[in-house]
């Protein structure tokens, strides 16, 4: 398949389709995404899974998920684990599964490779001498006085690194390329460099581990990827990522490295150290925090994956950096949610309402009423509910004013609302404690207007949500704001943890929704009606997390820069 479908064509895919034309991989397409486990996946990876997975699905290839296992230090299964979880939320399920340290072996060996073709050397420098030697840029490289080392001695000192006779830090192995390039990626960088350390897939089996550039084009090879497909802070290694796989018996066309620009979003930093401050300052409360730009608390929080996908195609792969505005990202999520949540009512902050006309029973308890309501007026499929009535509701604080502002259309003494599917009624007192504030609204109700008809055509201006208080289930809610207070974290201070918002998240904990959301499913998100949408926590019980409002902020963005 050569053609992409509507709207997913971009530079990346022009490149591809190119290839596949010329037969340049014998038709084959073969893409990978290759996080390092070191950390969770956060959304700017999300782009990556979704460039490197649509592209092979586009041109019917195969994409494998490679763990860029490279650094004993500060790998761990738990985030092999969560990563591979992460894709198969996103929708994706990678041809193979593999690690860079699977090809250890195989990368030692060309290793010796370079040695023999005098393209490497061991050299037995320090890091900080490297460092002062390799120069800057305008600034010449210094050659190490070890370049010109006879290939037989390197190799016999790279067997005896790999066999552990020297400590930490003593030598390395580095390609002979040019000191005095302008590309400082060419000044003979490190291939080997030795950690006495245990690693998460190997064990003890290696004290001598590849650097990032040494294994990844290499990586690439071996697995037969046609298409390397990297964020363009990785566009200066691409001549390194092409003459390390020049100088190799590899046996087939190489593999071709194209660069794309990473997903930033305002409010938002994706920095693994940063985010790894916010959790182990205690500053959010875990990875998954639904603050947190993980996949896993994007996830928590209520986004669907098909929100995700659909917002990452839609931005396509450019060429140049650039930061999206998080009301972008908020409008597909409403979008999807829209289509597939169910509707409830909730009230957040309860405020009693008490109809004094409604009937009751013989034992003088009010009489309880159904309405049927539907569940998703988006999609009939879904049905309806039985949603109990009774003289006793709770409804909004906001929702009600003893003396109304301007334009203030909620209830008010003496004014008459709907209440949604049910009846209109009219506030005719108020109930208040000692310190005078109002605890309870008095009412009465219009019985012809049973299901929140008008019975004589007479309009109201506001119709308001509400939860039978003797039905009500109490529930806790959590709402969010931006976690950072500027649009760019740190762009004045230089540190992004600078701007952030200690009033990022708010938990109510006497709210009161109608009895269905006792049975909502862990992870579920449904509509408060005029609220927004909720996601129920995947582990306690009627906690609820704001998703998204209701309103599209993202539209008025739009409408403001046009």
């Amino acid at each position: 398949m050569t053609e992409s479908p509507a709207g997913a064509n971009d530079f990346i895919r022009d490149v591809v389709r190119s290839d596949v034309e010329q037969g340049t991989y014998g038709g084959r397409v073969q893409t990978r995404f290759p996080p390092e486990p070191n950390g969770y996946l956060h959304i700017g990876h999300a782009k990556a899974i979704v460039q490197n997975f649509g592209v092979a699905q586009d041109f019917g290839g195969l994409c494998n998920l490679r763990l860029d296992d490279t650094n004993p230090d500060t790998e761990e299964t738990q985030y092999v684990a969560s990563i591979k979880d992460d894709i198969g939320w996103l929708g994706y399920h990678p041809a193979v599964t593999v690690h860079a340290s699977d090809y250890f072996e195989t990368l030692y060996l060309w290793a010796e490779h370079l040695i023999d073709q005098g393209l490497a050397y061991v050299d037995d420098q320090d890091g900080d001498t490297l460092s002062v030697q390799r120069g800057g840029y305008g600034k010449p490289g210094i050659e190490s006085p070890y370049r010109n080392r006879p290939a037989a001695e390197s190799l016999e000192l790279l067997r005896r690194m790999k066999a552990g006779d020297f400590p930490d830090g003593s030598r390395c192995l580095r390609a002979k390329i040019d000191m005095q390039a302008e590309n400082m990626w060419l000044r003979d960088p490190v291939m080997y460099r030795i950690r006495h350390a245990v690693h998460h897939n190997t064990g003890d089996r290696w004290c001598i581990y590849p650097t990032y550039d040494w294994a990844h084009g290499q990586s690439d090879a071996i697995e037969g990827v046609t298409h390397s497909l990297c964020t363009l802070e990785f566009e200066s290694h691409r001549p390194l990522y092409d003459w390390f796989l020049s100088k190799l018996p590899l046996g087939h066309t190489a593999p071709k490295q194209r660069e794309f620009a990473r997903l930033e979003l305002t409010h938002t930093i994706t920095s693994k150290r940063r985010l790894k401050k916010l959790v182990d300052d205690q500053l959010v409360t875990s990875w998954d925090d639904p603050r947190m730009p993980t996949l896993r608390g994007l996830r928590r929080r209520g986004y669907p994956s098909a929100a995700i996908r659909d917002f990452c195609t839609s931005i396509g792969a450019t060429k140049t950096n650039s930061r999206h505005a998080i009301e972008e990202l908020e409008s597909f999520v409403r979008r999807e949610l829209n289509t597939t949540a169910q509707r409830r009512m909730a009230v957040l902050h309860p405020l009693k309402l008490t109809i004094t006309t409604w009937p009751t029973d013989e034992q003088g308890n009010p009489v309880v009423e159904h309405f049927e309501l539907s569940n998703n007026p988006e999609n009939s499929e879904d049905g309806t509910r039985r949603v109990a009535f009774s003289g006793e509701l709770f409804i909004e604080r906001d929702d009600f004013a003893e003396v109304p502002p301007s334009k203030f259309f909620r209830l008010s003494p003496g004014r008459e609302v709907r209440l949604r599917g049910a009846y209109l009624v009219t506030a005719t007192d108020v109930v208040k404690d000692d310190d005078g504030n109002v605890v309870e609204v008095l009412a009465t109700h219009d019985p012809a207007s049973k299901g929140g008809n008008s019975p004589d055509g007479r309009k109201v201006k506001s119709t308001m949500h509400w939860v039978s208080a003797a039905h009500a289930t109490t529930a806790e809610v959590a709402l969010y704001e931006r976690l950072f207070t500027a649009e760019v974290p740190g762009d004045e201070t230089g540190e992004p943890l600078d701007d952030l918002n200690p009033e990022s998240r708010t938990l109510l904990t006497n709210c009161k929704v109608e009895a269905a959301m006792a049975g909502t499913a862990p992870g579920e998100v449904v509509q408060f009606e005029r609220l927004g949408y909720f996601a129920a926590d995947a582990q306690q019980a009627l906690l609820f997390h704001r998703t998204v409002g209701l309103r599209d902020e993202w539209a008025n963005i739009k409408k403001r820069n046009r």
